[in-house]
């Protein structure tokens, strides 16, 4: 098969949208089929990429890490017709996702897409945030869906919501892979010498983006109060974001900031070390459509302690592989890594070997097999879009794009005040 993906992030941004399209496409490709991957221009990105199409962008939108794509490519409809697709894939339902719905419509090519993201939680990155614009996310992302031909939803949890939001177009549950053999062997007594970690010490760990929608105030209270009643404990978190400073007060305030290690971004072997490093895994984000991280670190044979959550729930089984908590409490968040700070050693042995047998259930073979096996039908089945049944929802769909471009249109005008004041956002700037 010939795929095109077109996401708004893309590898070397280490976002779990980003890592999921990578996996896939890795595999697509070990399997013998040709993808085109289109995606916005981003720093550190390689000169040369095979088959990576990028367009341009601008950098570090809102003090984020994001790059927000610009509405204009006009190559890419000659990189299109050089390739041939068989199918588009869609990872967003705005920027490169309304560039997907037009070629595919253009070309007459199944439309897959993939509903990686609880939008609602990330408006705060915009300039305009409300509840006005929370709702216009969900609606935008729901009409959206329901002009493709297939729907992944990467988690049963999301499936359900998505049916609850009105989307109407089939839905197939696809979780994102993890290549599990290459979390299975790591250096964690390398990782503890390196900062300075005890090697008896109890680790909780942390991997993900430090930013709000994360909850990783509530995280980071239950944290360290847990360390406070233990001293053998440490916290490692491998991440960077707008939270980082709060997190290192927060621990400063309760005199245990010593034993906070923040390492910043890691990947490939550095990421596994550091996952052999922990005890167990905490986690509390309510934002996620899959955890995957919580796969990785299962992966690494560590137990996670989660909120109860979509994309948390199918990998986390209480007192099975970790805890799964019902509600957002900080004591009870920090009884239960108390709960596996006291298990006898060989429960503990236990647990860690669920962990291992839950994530074989997400491995990347299976999980892209999954996925190849639903193009092949949607391919068989040639389900085309009915015409006169979308003029209506494509003039609906128009009205959003219009407020879409306006929120381009000022992000533009703000990026192009900071290149005046000689504010650093382009690529290549430092």
């Amino acid at each position: 098969m010939r795929i095109v993906m077109m996401t708004n992030t893309y590898l070397p941004h280490v976002g779990g949208v980003a890592r999921s399209v990578a996996s896939f496409t890795e595999e697509f490709r070990a399997l013998g089929h040709r993808v085109l991957v289109v995606a916005p221009e981003f720093a550190g990105a390689p000169k040369a990429e095979p088959d990576v199409v990028r367009v341009p962008a601008i950098q570090n939108f809102n003090g984020s890490d994001f790059a927000v794509v610009l509405p204009f490519f006009s190559d890419l409809a000659a990189v299109l017709d050089a390739f041939r697709p068989d199918l588009i894939h869609a990872h967003h339902p705005y920027l490169l996702g309304m560039t997907a719905l037009k070629e595919a419509r253009t070309r007459k090519l199944p439309l897959v897409f993939t509903h990686h993201t609880r939008y609602e939680y990330y408006t705060h990155y915009a300039p305009m945030d409300s509840p006005a614009l929370k709702r216009f996310v969900v609606e935008l992302a729901t009409r959206y869906a329901n002009l493709c031909d297939l729907v992944f939803a990467p988690s049963e949890s999301i499936a359900k919501l998505l049916s609850q939001r009105g989307v109407t177009t089939p839905i197939e549950v696809v979780p994102t892979g993890v290549r599990t053999e290459r979390f299975a062997h790591g250096d964690g007594p390398g990782v503890r010498q390196a900062l300075a970690i005890p090697q008896e010490a109890f680790v909780v760990g942390h991997v993900g983006r430090l930013a709000p929608e994360k909850n990783l105030k509530f995280l980071a209270e239950a944290v360290a109060a847990f360390l406070v009643r233990h001293p053998n404990a440490h916290f490692l978190i491998a991440g960077r974001g707008p939270c980082a400073q709060e997190i290192q007060g927060l621990f400063a305030a309760r005199q245990v900031a010593d034993r906070l290690h923040s390492v910043g971004v890691l990947v490939d072997q550095a990421l596994t070390d550091a996952y052999h490093a922990m005890d167990v895994f905490a986690f509390a984000s309510h934002s996620e459509t899959q955890g995957l991280v919580l796969v990785e670190a299962m992966a690494a044979g560590v137990p996670v302690v989660a909120l109860d959550a979509p994309g948390v729930r199918e990998v986390v089984e209480d007192r099975a592989n970790g805890r799964l908590l019902a509600g957002e409490d900080t004591a009870a968040f920090s009884a239960a890594l108390e709960w596996v700070f006291a298990l006898p050693p060989p429960q503990r042995q236990a647990l860690k070997e669920a962990a291992r047998r839950t994530a074989e259930r997400f491995s990347l073979p299976r999980t892209a097999a999954r996925a190849l096996a639903c193009y092949r039908r949607l391919l068989a089945s040639q389900r085309l879009p009915h015409p006169q049944a979308e003029d209506e929802a494509w003039e609906q769909l128009l009205r959003r794009i219009r407020i879409e471009w306006e929120i381009v249109r000022q992000m533009a005008e703000a990026a192009g005040i900071a290149l005046i004041g000689g504010e650093p956002l382009l690529e290549g700037s430092s």
